[in-house]
């Protein structure tokens, strides 16, 4: 039975997206490639940044290499590190992925330099050593998180070209997933310590939102402070409303707001033109997939409400719940008309950025209908104190 690879890795992802612990999350990874495309064995050579040196963290399979996680190591200048690190002309390997036996064939290539040759020798001897046919290295940005290592499939036939392919794109989402669960477990060590440390790491979380979705490059850090001030021109109005654990919470919510993007697929987030039915209600999700992934950190308790309901409707005829008039949570009303103004006053594939005055005219006729009337009243008097 032929395996519908395009599904295979959305499954992947969204699987991966709500795994905050680094080894689980390559253990899940490895024990799916191992079942799904039915290889001898597979592991991945995880980076251990302190220490500078890639370590097997995980290896699983019924055939061929048995090495326990965590005793074998390579350092920077292994050959198999080095050939990766280097960027080799790509017209002798396309796309950075190593297939032994093509490799091999290259050797016989005169037009090799050869201290080129010398380190595709060595990178070769240790894909030996792990019995690795196949080698393809996880990069997030330029810095390589890992290196997956495959052993021969079961049914001895070669790996076919949607295969390589598919283990590309995976390896793109793990070093991706890795990357978050990182991150969040930074968050998790800052909210230990002091809150001015875990604001910087959900920062640079945002960030990476951010750099998933280029049409809204710094969206989430103008919805941020619009948010902020909307909340304190709202406390000035009605000092009982606003305190600074409210901000707080705001401010966090305020950058995760979009964090759920992560698990919707670049091909939606970056198209250029309306979205279809089915990929809006997938866009959709991504509230609702944003609550889930901050659920663990039980101190976002709070700000997961901003994350959840920022996109209902006052009239409640938005999602995910339909929520309306007072049920929804403040913190989330507030970046919902943040949110709404400055999509209005940024180019989209969609849309032309509309003029801030008419931005503020429009939003003023959806007040009541989608937006908080209150917060309204408090973004058009920023604007006409020109604080926007």
């Amino acid at each position: 039975m032929k395996i519908d690879y395009k599904k295979e890795l959305e499954s992947a992802a969204k699987s991966m997206i709500l795994v905050h612990d680094t080894h689980t999350l390559i253990k899940i990874i490895v024990r799916m490639i191992v079942h799904k495309v039915k290889v001898g064995h597979a592991g991945i050579l995880l980076q251990d940044k302190d220490r500078d040196t890639y370590v097997l963290t995980v290896s699983r399979g019924t055939a061929g290499l048995k090495i326990p996680s965590g005793f074998a190591r390579m350092d920077a200048d292994n050959p198999l590190i080095r050939f990766f690190s280097q960027h080799l002309d790509e017209k002798f390997f396309s796309g950075g992925v190593v297939v032994y036996k093509e490799a091999k064939k290259i050797l016989d290539n005169k037009n090799i330099r050869p201290e080129i040759k010398e380190l595709v020798k060595g990178a070769l001897h240790q894909m030996e050593i792990f019995e690795a046919v196949v080698c393809i290295p996880s990069y997030f940005r330029d810095d390589m998180l890992g290196l997956l290592l495959l052993g021969a499939k079961n049914n001895g036939r070669r790996f076919d070209k949607d295969e390589i392919d598919f283990f590309i794109a995976l390896t793109s989402d793990v070093a991706m997933a890795i990357r978050n669960a990182q991150l969040f477990k930074d968050l998790e060590l800052e909210l230990e310590r002091k809150q001015n440390l875990f604001i910087h790491t959900t920062i640079t979380l945002a960030a990476a939102i951010d750099a998933k979705d280029h049409y809204t490059h710094g969206h989430t850090a103008r919805v941020t402070a619009l948010s902020l001030a909307i909340a304190r021109k709202l406390g000035s109005n009605n000092k009982n409303t606003i305190d600074d654990k409210f901000l707080e919470h705001l401010h966090i919510a305020a950058l995760l707001h979009d964090i759920g993007k992560i698990g919707i697929p670049e091909s939606i987030l970056n198209k250029e033109g309306p979205l279809t039915d089915e990929e809006w209600k997938k866009m959709q999700e991504h509230s609702t997939l944003g609550a889930v992934i901050l659920q663990p950190i039980k101190e976002l308790e709070d700000a997961i409400l901003g994350v959840k309901y920022h996109h209902e409707r006052y009239n409640g005829s938005g999602y995910p719940e339909g929520l309306k008039g007072s049920q929804i949570p403040l913190i989330a009303a507030i970046i919902t008309a943040a949110d709404s103004f400055d999509a209005m006053t940024t180019d989209r594939p969609y849309h032309h950025k509309l003029p801030k005055k008419q931005a503020i005219e429009e939003i003023s006729r959806a007040s009541g209908e989608q937006f908080d009337p209150q917060i309204v009243d408090a973004l058009v008097q920023l604007y006409q104190e020109n604080k926007v």
